[in-house]
């Protein structure tokens, strides 16, 4: 049995929980931060610090959640360009370091 060596390198996995009308204006940041790729997927109910929430249709304050994977630097760029508007946009983004293969794509 042979043994093959995979390797990885170090990205930023970030995620950006977002209500549904700010999508086209995060995405955009996150392009304008040279980020390449992401994804939006619909967020149905959590909870948080104002307790528990769910989706409602009638006020328009369906969630997203917005992910993306990118250099340190790129991540960076992104924060800088969100941190003014996280609270006052009732935003929460995270990003942690993700081992990644082909990291030319990212």
């Amino acid at each position: 049995m042979s043994e093959h060596m995979i390797e990885t390198v170090i990205r930023k996995r970030i995620e950006i929980l977002v209500d549904k009308p700010l999508v086209g204006r995060i995405t955009r940041e996150i392009t304008a931060a040279g980020i390449k790729g992401w994804t939006v997927m619909p967020v149905i109910s959590g909870s948080g610090r104002d307790g528990p929430w769910h989706e409602d249709r009638i006020t328009s304050s369906d969630k997203a959640m917005i992910i993306t994977i990118s250099s340190v630097e790129n991540a960076l760029k992104l924060a800088e360009a969100l941190q003014p508007i996280l609270t006052s946009h009732g935003m929460l983004l995270d990003m942690w370091d993700v081992e990644v293969i082909r990291a030319e794509r990212f």
